[in-house]
């Protein structure tokens, strides 16, 4: 069944059947739609910052200063600044479009860790580090976003857009993955800077690569005076489902620092780096297979029942003693991640207006991305008084309050 797409061309509608079931050629569709393999890829590349940028700025600074302790700050700095542009940024790119705010900010960016690079290796102030990782940091382009409004834009129904959010839900867990393995290596094989390096590299070549594909670009919607006024966020969708993230991003950073803590415990504390990929390896499957599904729910009803799936299937790890018990139980959890996030994902880009996608995608991302602090905090502050199991309470608690927190979200 055709589709009229944007600028005219003719988009293929991957669920033409209420009756169709899955089918793996969805995302062959999909990627065959103009353009779209190469966004795709290009958002790929641009991303790989996103798992590899803290962890390359601990080991540079660590590696020149000795200091654990200012190699975090430089890195939270950066993570902060971040976090508190990003809705700014996400708002800039549906005004003015994103080949005009990409390209600036890619370059900022880069130019920023660059004198980050330089302030570290000549021993400069600890306020000059930290100003220009705060300005790296609040510099790094919104490239999963912007890859996110282009599959909105080229894309014709929902469960169209479904399959498009697995896709980059899957590119989300394969940097996750990848990402700080590589760093890793290269600064142990190299040098300390060479992660870093190769995170400015290849972060700026794939932001600038997306930014030069016009064809797949959304159209700005920069306000003109007199005209009429900018269409309203549904703020009543979107801080409900930004909360529920907050209590996401919570539950993934106390699940890392439990089983970190779990394994050290068990006297194996390199098999904490098995089980978290397990983790990941669950969301990835799970990500792969909803998107290869005609989803007959709303997204919002799926946002729920992900939410509780995943703080049910966390919460045997309260009493789980062997790491070869808990390895399953990480694997069947993870099963609940992509799902949910993308759900909230589709449950935000139907309620809010194309005009204003991308920054509501920021907002999420914000979200999300400020609850992994907390949540870090409060499970080792918990292993610190009753271990490595107690601490895994904060994952079942932090999931309860994500789906509590959807419960006042409108359609």
């Amino acid at each position: 069944m055709p589709l009229a797409g944007p600028r005219g061309a003719t988009l293929r509608c991957v669920s033409t059947t209420a009756e169709q079931t899955a089918t793996w050629r969805r995302y062959g569709v999909l990627l065959a739609v103009p353009g779209a393999r190469r966004f795709w890829v290009a958002g790929i590349v641009g991303r790989f910052p996103i798992s590899t940028l803290g962890i390359s700025l601990v080991l540079l600074v660590e590696g020149a200063t000795g200091s654990y302790g200012f190699a975090g700050a430089v890195s939270a700095t950066a993570l902060v600044a971040q976090a508190a542009v990003a809705v700014l940024q996400g708002r800039w790119l549906d005004r003015f479009g994103q080949r005009r705010v990409l390209v600036p900010a890619s370059a900022t960016w880069a130019l920023g860790l660059a004198m980050v690079a330089v302030c570290v290796e000549y021993d400069a102030p600890t306020a000059l580090v930290l100003a220009f990782a705060a300005v790296a940091g609040a510099a790094q382009p919104n490239v999963g976003g912007c890859t996110r409004a282009r599959w909105a834009h080229v894309l014709d129904g929902p469960a169209d857009r479904d399959s498009a959010f697995a896709l980059e839900a899957v590119a989300d867990e394969v940097v996750f993955m990848t990402g700080p393995v590589v760093v890793t290596a290269l600064a142990a094989a190299w040098h300390p800077l060479a992660g870093l390096v190769a995170a400015v590299v290849v972060g700026l070549t794939g932001a600038l690569a997306l930014a030069a594909q016009r064809a797949t670009e959304p159209p700005a919607h920069r306000p003109v005076r007199g005209g009429p006024a900018p269409a309203a966020m549904p703020w009543g969708t979107v801080l409900p489902l930004a909360v529920a993230m907050l209590c996401l991003g919570s539950l993934f950073g106390a699940a890392e620092v439990a089983t970190v803590a779990l394994a050290a415990e068990q006297g194996a504390p390199a098999v904490a780096g098995v089980l978290l990929a397990l983790w990941a390896t669950g969301s990835l499957v799970a990500g792969l297979v909803t998107g290869a599904l005609v989803l007959r729910r709303h997204p919002l009803t799926r946002t729920r029942l992900g939410a509780l799936a995943l703080t049910v299937a966390m919460s045997p790890l309260i009493v789980l003693d062997q790491l070869w018990l808990v390895a399953p139980v990480l694997l069947v959890g993870g099963l609940a991640i992509a799902p949910t996030l993308i759900a909230i994902i589709s449950t935000a880009e139907q309620a809010v207006p194309s005009s204003r996608l991308t920054e509501g995608l920021a907002v999420l991302q914000t979200g999300i991305a400020a609850g992994v602090a907390p949540g870090s905090l409060f499970a080792g502050l918990v292993v610190d008084a009753r271990g490595a199991h107690a601490a895994y309470v904060v994952c079942v608690v932090s999931g309860a309050l994500a789906l509590l927190a959807t419960l006042p979200a409108r359609r």
